[in-house]
């Protein structure tokens, strides 16, 4: 069973649980990395990552280093924008939406996670969805047990595919 883990990240939160649970599950793994992220630090950032959120925009990628039809199980994760996913993502789900896959998915938030996973469940619609997972500020509070919780999420996932697989 190929596993790989896909993920945008804008301040680092979702890339730590990226990086935790491919690791936890022998998982390749999957950086989308828009092709002009804004370069600026502090509140810029943020007003750039609302307007993407609101206007829906779909900023062009960098190429992948990974084929995604290679792979059976996805985990996919994002940051929540104005309770939304990510920009990238959406460019990602818009143009190179995974279908007949088995998927489970991941957001980091800093105050909710609005409508997040059901959207992504919902652009994800062609394929079995495993799971879904939302952690509060994972890189900035209690990040051992918000490490913890997305690996212990993952590794049940993977295990009940073994188990369903008979292997």
């Amino acid at each position: 069973m190929n596993k790989l883990v896909i993920f945008y990240s804008f301040e680092g939160s979702t890339k730590l649980v990226a990086e935790s649970i491919a690791e936890s599950i022998d998982a390749d793994i999957l950086r989308l990395k828009p092709k002009n992220e804004i370069k600026s630090k502090g509140f810029m950032r943020f007003i750039w990552a609302v307007k993407a959120a609101i206007m829906r925009e779909k900023p062009e990628l960098l190429p992948f280093d990974k084929s995604i039809e290679e792979y059976d199980v996805l985990f996919i994760g994002t940051p929540v924008w104005v309770w939304a996913y990510a920009a990238p993502l959406n460019t990602f789900l818009s143009k190179h939406a995974p279908s007949g896959k088995k998927i489970a998915v991941f957001c980091c938030h800093a105050g909710g996670k609005g409508k997040t996973l059901k959207n992504m469940k919902q652009a994800l619609k062609d394929n079995t969805i495993l799971g879904e997972l939302d952690l509060s500020k994972p890189a900035r509070r209690d990040t051992q047990a918000s490490v913890q919780k997305a690996t212990d999420w993952a590794q049940e996932i993977v295990r009940s595919l073994y188990l369903a697989d008979g292997t």
